[in-house]
């Protein structure tokens, strides 16, 4: 059995994280740590420090906040435990601190843990090889209370298709769009984020061409595609024993979900 701690467990991933978890026998909800917890009841669960928790073995979920998740990594490197985090909005701090983990305990870090996502970033991939030229912009909506933006899957989709056609993301990247900005220029990936509502998440990628164009899309109607996506990377990190630094693509080529 996998012995479970979610970071964030008080927030909307944290709490999709931990009804899966309940749903799987092999995970043991070993506790919930959120700085929250102070305002819920004590019941021997809830915690608001991961240190009163970790130990060897364990693996920690975090859906937290970009400290959140720097202290999770820290803390995880110190005490021989494996960390999945889904956390966005990440500093060069944050990343640096993630991949200093990695070099003692197993890491996996993904913006987004959905299945279907990982099937868009395949077809996004053939569909460049196949239009080379075409325009590309991409457009996410998220709900009203997300705080990051735009999505870290949104940059994370940018950065396949800078990366398929060998261009910088920081070079090519335009955030929206406002007054004379002038025609667009051939290489230039745009990113237009939407908030509002109770969108859990929405991304699509659009390929404009002369006369024709193509839209990539995924929809995400539950969290709870989310949820068991990070539960497989949990479960992935667990027999993982060598430390090292994973993405999404490794969970699902390794077939242990």
């Amino acid at each position: 059995m996998i012995a479970l701690i979610v970071v964030g467990a008080a927030g909307r991933m944290g709490q999709a994280v931990v009804q899966a978890a309940r749903s799987r026998p092999e995970f043991s909800l070993k506790g919930l740590v959120d700085v929250a917890a102070n305002l819920r009841p004590t019941d021997g669960v809830w915690k608001s420090e991961l240190e009163t928790l970790i130990g060897r073995g364990d693996v920690v979920i975090d859906f937290s906040s970009p400290a959140g998740c720097r202290a999770a990594a820290r803390t995880c490197a110190a005490h021989g435990a494996a960390l999945v985090t889904g956390t966005t909005g990440l500093a060069a701090e944050d990343e640096a601190a993630l991949r200093e983990a990695a070099q003692v305990v197993a890491v996996v870090r993904a913006s987004n843990f959905s299945l279907g996502m990982a099937a868009l970033r395949k077809a996004l991939d053939a569909a460049l090889r196949g239009l080379p030229g075409w325009d590309v912009e991409i457009v996410e909506r998220h709900h009203r209370g997300k705080s990051d933006s735009p999505s870290g899957t949104a940059l994370t989709l940018a950065g396949d298709a800078a990366r398929a056609r060998g261009l910088s993301a920081e070079r090519v990247l335009r955030f929206g769009r406002h007054g004379q900005v002038g025609p667009r220029p051939a290489e230039e990936i745009g990113v237009h984020a939407v908030r509002g509502g109770t969108w859990i998440g929405d991304h699509a990628v659009l390929l404009a061409g002369d006369g024709e164009w193509v839209e990539l899309r995924h929809v995400a109607q539950d969290r709870s595609a989310y949820a068991h996506g990070a539960l497989a990377a949990a479960k992935f990190a667990s027999v993982q024993k060598a430390p090292g630094f994973f993405d999404i693509e490794a969970v699902l080529a390794d077939g242990t979900r």
